[in-house]
């Protein structure tokens, strides 16, 4: 918040609620379920590489964290 620069102060403010709340709740909430929802975004990323469009990726990312049922007929062969 000292810093000359606008841009430096506007990141601040964006951030100090987030890090007062985390020393407000004392290492009581466990970021693990977002280090591993965070890590499977990463996975299907990865696999999805090649995709023509960020929907489709977007797509298979619902899919997989949703668990829902893929469509048999994805490609069509000539």
């Amino acid at each position: 918040m000292r810093s000359r620069l606008e841009s430096l102060k506007k990141v601040a403010r964006t951030l100090r609620p987030l890090i007062l709340n985390w020393f407000h709740a004392r290492g009581e909430i466990s970021a693990g379920a977002v280090e591993g929802l965070n890590n499977k975004v990463k996975l299907v990323t990865r696999n999805s590489y090649g995709f023509l469009t960020p929907e489709i990726a977007k797509l298979a990312l619902v899919h997989n964290l949703g668990k829902l049922p893929e469509s048999h007929f994805t490609h069509r062969f000539c």
